[in-house]
Parts: C-alpha cells; sequence; structure tokens
C-alpha cells in the first residue's frame, strides 16, 4: 500500500497477521525495517526515532502484538511523540461473523485492541476495504503529525498486498496545512504579557518539555537574547535550550535544582514558564513555591496570565516571537545568579584513590568529560534522572529521557531508535540494572544494526529510586552478570565490547578504550555500585514523592 510519503524507519515484530504486510513494507526501498526481540521494545524504539526524526514508526500482530506494544504507545502519547502504530488484523472477511480467532481472548469481537488503543492514542482506522483505505490512512498519518500523538491503523492481512487504484500513484511527501493565530488574540496576549513583564523588577524564563511539540525552541533563545532574563528548564527540558548561552542558570526542580536556580525562579517576582508540565513528579511531590498570580503560562495553543486572563488560538512559538519585540532589556535576575553562584569543584574526585570502590559521582564525572557535539545522551528511570540533569551539555549535545511516563526499561528500547535516527551522534546510554532486566533483549538488535552506543550499566542491585520512595524487599533483584550476557548475546556475530569496572581506574581505561580502540563498536561498560549509592537529589526528591504519595484520606 502506498500513499503520501513520512520519510522514517520502522520497529516491528513479526506474527502471522502482519507477514503479507511486512513483505510489502520491506520492499519500499526509503523504508528501513528494524526487527526487534519483543513488541515492547519495537514501540519504545519508535519512540526514540521520533524524538529525534520527528516520526516514527512500529508495526507488529493483532492483539497479541498489539497488547505488548501499547505501554510504550501510551509513553509516547504522553510526551507528545507521534508513532504510528500499524497492526497486522484479521482477515476482512471475518469481520461481522461469529468466528473466534487466534490471538484473541476467544470470543468473536475483534474490536478489544481497537477500544484499548483508543486510550492512547488520538486517532484509530481499521482498514478492512480497499476503497477507503487510502483516505482512512492518510487521515490517520495526518492527525498524528498535527497533534505530535501516537494513532492505530490496522490493516486487515489480506488486504495488504492487494491492489487498488488510489495507491497506483508514486507517493508525495507529506505537506501539512500551517496552522495559524488568531491575530486578535496574539496582539492582545503579548501586549498584557509585554505590560506584565516589563513591570516587574526581576523576571525570569522558565523552558518547559512542550516547547519541542510546539517547534519553539528557536523562538524561546530569540526571546532570552532579546530580553537578558535568566532561563532554567524544566527537568523535562533538558536539552531544549542551550546550555551555552549566556543566561543559563540549569534546571529547575524544586527542592532537587541545579544549584542556585531555586533561589532564582521562586524569588523571581514574575515567571514566564514556556510549555510546562507540572505532575508530582517535576513538581518534587507537589512542594514547589510558585504563585499563579506571577506566573505567565505559555501553552503550545494558548497563554494563561496571572490567575485569570487566558488567550486561546495564540501559538506559542508566534506568541514567544512577538513577545521578544516588546520586552525592555531587564539583567537583574541575571546579576543575581552570577553574584551567588559558585561554580561546582572537583576535588571530590581528586581525592579519592583510584582504586578505591568506584563511587557514582565520580561516574558522571567522567562521564561529563566525554560529551562532545558529537554526543547524545539518553538517561533512564532512576538515579540517572538525577545524575545526568547535572551534566553539562555541549553545543550540540543531545539529551533525552521520558519523565511523564517513567516506565522503567524505556532505554534500551529508546537507546535504539535514537541511534538509528542519529547516525551523526554517539549515543550515551546510563541505565539501571532493574530496568535493563525489563527490556535487554534489544542489545541484539543493536549489535545486529552495527551500532556503536556506549551504555554504562549501573549494578546496584535493584530498583534505586523505588528504595527512596518506599523500601522494601521487592526492590531487590537477583544480580546478573551482565557482560556475560551480553557477550552471549553478541556470540562473536557482530561489533560488541564489554567489560566490568569496579574502581575509578578501571573506568578510565574502559572509557579510553570504548571511545578509541572501540569507537565502531557497542561498547557495553557494567559498573558496580554500593547499593546506598545515591544522589543528593534522589535521597530529597524520593522522601517528597513518598510524602506526596502517603497523604490520608480526605473524604470529599
Amino acid at each position: 500500500m502506498q500513499g503520501r510519503r513520512v520519510d522514517l524507519s520502522s520497529s516491528f515484530v513479526p506474527g502471522d497477521f502482519n507477514l503479507i504486510l511486512l513483505d510489502h513494507l520491506i520492499a519500499e526501498p526509503e523504508l528501513k525495517l528494524v526487527g526487534c526481540c519483543n513488541e515492547l521494545n519495537a514501540g519504545y524504539a519508535a519512540d526514540g526515532y521520533a524524538r529525534r526524526k520527528g516520526v516514527g514508526a512500529c508495526a507488529v500482530t493483532f492483539t497479541v502484538g498489539g497488547l505488548s506494544v501499547i505501554n510504550a504507545i501510551a509513553g509516547a502519547y504522553s510526551e507528545n511523540l507521534p508513532v504510528i502504530c500499524i497492526v497486522g488484523g484479521p482477515n476482512s472477511n471475518d469481520f461481522g461473523t461469529n468466528r473466534i480467532l487466534h490471538h484473541t481472548i476467544g470470543i468473536p469481537d475483534f474490536s478489544q485492541e481497537l477500544r484499548c488503543f483508543e486510550q492512547v492514542t488520538c486517532a484509530q482506522v481499521v482498514v478492512k476495504d480497499l476503497e477507503d483505505a487510502h483516505e482512512l490512512i492518510d487521515s490517520a498519518i495526518s492527525t498524528a503529525l498535527q497533534q505530535s500523538k501516537p494513532v492505530y491503523i490496522s490493516v486487515s492481512c489480506n488486504l495488504s498486498g492487494a491492489p487498488h487504484p488510489s495507491f497506483s500513484r508514486v507517493p508525495i511527501p507529506y505537506a501539512l496545512p500551517q496552522k495559524l493565530s488568531n491575530s486578535l488574540s496574539l496582539e492582545a496576549a503579548v501586549d498584557h504579557a509585554a505590560e506584565f513583564l516589563n513591570a516587574a523588577v526581576k523576571p525570569v524564563l522558565v523552558v518547559g518539555s512542550k516547547v519541542r511539540v510546539a517547534k519553539a525552541q528557536k523562538p524561546m533563545v530569540d526571546l532570552a537574547d532579546a530580553c537578558g532574563y535568566p532561563v532554567a528548564v524544566m527537568p523535562s527540558a533538558k536539552g531544549q535550550f542551550p546550555e551555552q548561552h549566556e543566561h543559563f542558570i540549569g534546571t529547575y526542580w524544586g527542592a532537587v535544582s541545579t544549584p542556585y536556580a531555586l533561589e532564582i525562579v521562586e524569588s523571581a517576582d514574575a515567571y514566564l514558564f514556556a510549555g510546562p508540565v507540572f505532575n508530582d513528579y517535576s513538581s518534587v511531590g507537589y512542594s514547589l513555591l510558585l504563585k499563579k498570580e506571577k506566573m505567565i503560562n505559555v501553552q503550545p495553543n494558548r497563554v494563561t496570565i496571572g490567575p485569570g486572563a487566558s488567550y486561546g488560538c495564540v501559538l506559542m512559538h508566534d506568541f514567544l516571537a512577538a513577545l521578544a519585540k516588546k520586552l525592555k532589556k531587564n539583567t537583574t535576575a541575571h546579576e543575581n545568579f552570577q553574584r551567588i553562584y559558585i561554580p561546582p569543584g572537583s576535588a571530590v574526585h581528586a581525592k579519592n584513590n583510584k582504586s578505591e570502590p568506584l563511587k557514582v559521582n565520580q561516574l558522571f564525572h567522567h562521564i561529563q568529560n566525554m560529551l562532545t557535539k558529537n554526543s547524545a545522551v539518553l538517561a533512564e528511570t532512576g538515579d540517572s534522572w538525577f545524575n545526568c540533569q547535572n551534566l553539562k551539555l555541549p553545543e550540540g549535545c543531545l539529551y533525552e529521557f521520558q519523565m511523564q511516563y517513567g516506565s522503567i526499561g524505556w532505554s534500551v528500547g529508546a537507546t535504539l531508535g535514537y541511534a538509528l535516527a542519529s547516525k551523526d551522534k554517539r549515543v550515551i546510554a546510563c541505565i539501571g540494572d532493574g530496568s535493563f532486566q525489563v527490556t535487554c533483549q534489544d542489545i541484539s538488535t543493536m549489535i545486529r544494526q552495527g551500532l556503536n552506543m556506549i551504555i554504562f550499566l549501573i549494578n546496584n542491585g535493584g530498583y534505586t529510586i523505588e528504595v527512596e520512595i518506599h523500601d522494601g524487599p521487592y526492590n531487590v533483584i537477583k544480580n546478573w552478570n551482565y557482560t556475560a550476557l551480553v557477550d552471549a548475546i553478541h556470540n562473536n556475530e557482530g561489533k560488541c565490547w564489554t567489560t566490568k569496572v569496579k574502581t575509578e581506574k578501571d573506568l578510565q581505561w574502559a572509557i579510553e578504550k570504548a571511545t578509541k580502540e572501540k569507537q565502531d563498536s557497542l561498547c557495553f561498560i557494567e559498573v558496580i555500585a554500593h547499593k546506598d549509592d545515591t544522589s543528593r537529589e534522589l535521597l530529597e526528591w524520593g522522601s517528597r514523592v513518598s510524602a506526596a504519595n502517603g497523604r490520608p484520606h480526605n473524604p470529599q
């Protein structure tokens, strides 16, 4: 089946309902198909690919495949990623009959999978007739691109290779209609915001994760250049604003912010948040000291100023670009930051005996030194969230993690997809042992695809992030010989190098080898860490999230 063209790779897992579909996908010269070990990782790979290329796709079989991939699709929905989930469905002649099919729950109703996907996609189509297939597929894909959310496309297994005149032409690229702001609403919002911010003494800017979906990264930089305010990022927006910018002050994450960002943001008399998401994790258990009357909240299509005034049909990039022309230069808050800021020292690393057991802060000190414009960092759910948040990203260095959904194991598949989409970068993934045990199989696909990422597997014996929220025996996992596992998967086919490090000396040697002699190989470095060696930020964050989770019932 051919229609309008979207340039992408597709991750897949074969099943009898999608085999003919896969034959035709493989035949597409501009589509790269990547077979994954399971559907969950195929979905995570599509998520990672979409983060870099703007859209990703996965193909699975009916129900057993669809309900396996749905967790990854839910994560993509939460992160505003357009992922096209293609399912090979039942034969079109079986719809509306009393037949019971395999791969179902044993009832003659084939809508169970569709009803599940209705909750985690922005559009769902079932292609069981060629007459409207072209229109349905076009509609679903364009909706994914317009709304930046996943879509579900089910194609009956007997239609995948069936010819139809609507698919006879050479496909052409998608060209979506341009969204426009309401000019009167935009003008009113900009005038109100300019008046609000120009009256402030020490205003600040804070970048949220939705600047990506709004495609407003450049207007955000232009606004920062124009106004002179200090700029912080929310944790989920790390990498969405250049950290070399002269007014960048770090991550605003409440009590676990990078040094002095908290004090500057929460002491401001006005703050503009561009694309924020305030949930229990980003608010550190709802403990942020922000006041609505001081805030301008800029969402992709709406601007809210103070406690009440709200302007709809205003696109974020239009608003930020217009606002930059109306603001007076005000560097007061940034000057305050410069007065109190003390650059972090490196004495902690210099004093440690290089033959002593390796500390996690030493690990990330050396990861920091590895980063260049040719790097990309992926942080798995866990203490890597906090340690990676403290990394200073050089110009051109990319960064990703899944904060809203926070599904452990996400990073293995996402690293695969991101690396496939980023041939110009060497991907560095920081993954905990507990998360790795969930999705480790697709190390195999990485080797098979000839990818050269560096994976730091942090082996500290359990679910450390859960320990700091609420400890119990369920947070301890069976220890694996992770390097031996990866060696077994490698099986001397492809390029893969593994090592286990226990000291800083070991780590330095491993990094030297991974970045030079083994730079064209997948490098898997297992880091042995003490189970209680956690970041200060995780300890603080965990106690506050635990308190939020443990609030007593308040009957309404």
